[in-house]
């Protein structure tokens, strides 16, 4: 929405006195909430003030989007990620934008190392109000002939690195009334040829994120699916085998790929959402996917 605001207030500035379609503009936006000719309307934009959330994945992609749009609508953010130079580069970024944020290292493969980074998150912030589990690898082939140690390092991501995170989370999410973000895939929701194994493990995640929110969302905690289509990261870059790995890429370059902040924009719009709503699946595709 700040971005939105943003637009609209240069697109009003160069318009005449007394246009009328600049008045019609700021009408409806001050009908949301939000008026782009005021000054407090970037405050009244920052809808997560008191919240903190946790972004595994952080370094890249998906959850370096996810972990700036948070900090935008001002919650204190924990990035979380294996590699640690970038998540010293995210951190700069953040901290230099006046956002509240921990850089911490981690394996979610580690189920010592996920609790630990719980424990980090609630030291240092008092707390826990969302985590975005949103690690994982993509490793595309055949079933046939394959390298089952790609699919020892899917399983122990994808599945149970998300459910080892889950499980440390799960205590200060329900304390907090909090909210439970699950990067899944249309993979986990659509089989096909080629991506068997990948396939597995994210019909694993919506399962398992169904059967929790079952659990828990009479205690007041939300939990949300977010399943993207194609989206232009480096995902697919550590495909190892190259049959698969050119054959998506293929696929992918015929279209309009997501981006990153497409994901992000939607977990922010889950998070934000007032307590009494859960958006429970969010199925995100770029219109040129047919599959």
């Amino acid at each position: 929405m700040r971005k939105v605001v943003g637009y609209v207030h240069r697109h009003l500035a160069q318009r005449p006195s007394g246009d009328a379609e600049g008045t019609a503009w700021r009408y409806s936006l001050m009908n949301w909430g939000h008026d782009p000719l005021a000054k407090e309307s970037e405050a009244m934009t920052r809808q997560l003030d008191d919240k903190v959330a946790l972004v595994t994945g952080a370094s890249s992609g998906i959850g370096e989007a996810t972990a700036i749009a948070l900090a935008e609508q001002g919650a204190a953010v924990v990035i979380a990620a294996r590699r640690t130079d970038r998540l010293e580069s995210l951190r700069g970024k953040l901290s230099d934008d006046g956002a509240r944020v921990l850089a911490v290292e981690l394996d979610v493969a580690d189920q010592a190392a996920c609790a630990a980074a719980v424990e980090s998150t609630v030291e240092e912030f008092g707390g826990l109000d969302i985590l975005v589990n949103n690690a994982g690898v993509m490793l595309l082939g055949p079933i046939v002939g394959a390298d089952t140690t790609d699919w020892d390092r899917m399983i122990q991501t994808n599945v149970l690195g998300l459910m080892y995170m889950t499980d440390a989370a799960l205590p200060h999410l329900i304390e907090r009334r909090g909210h439970l973000i699950q990067v899944s895939s249309v993979a986990g929701r659509v089989p096909s040829r080629g991506a068997g194994v990948y396939n597995a493990s994210k019909f694993a995640v919506n399962a398992f994120s169904e059967s929790l929110r079952q659990e828990i969302t009479q205690r007041g905690v939300r939990v949300t699916l977010v399943e993207p289509g194609i989206v232009a990261t480096e995902l697919r870059d550590h495909i190892t085998n190259e049959a698969a790995k050119n054959s998506v890429n293929a696929r992918a370059a015929e279209m309009r790929q997501l981006q990153s902040a497409d994901i992000a924009a939607a977990i922010v719009y889950a998070a934000t959402q007032p307590d009494h709503v859960a958006v429970n699946e969010i199925l995100v595709r770029p219109t040129d996917q047919g599959w």
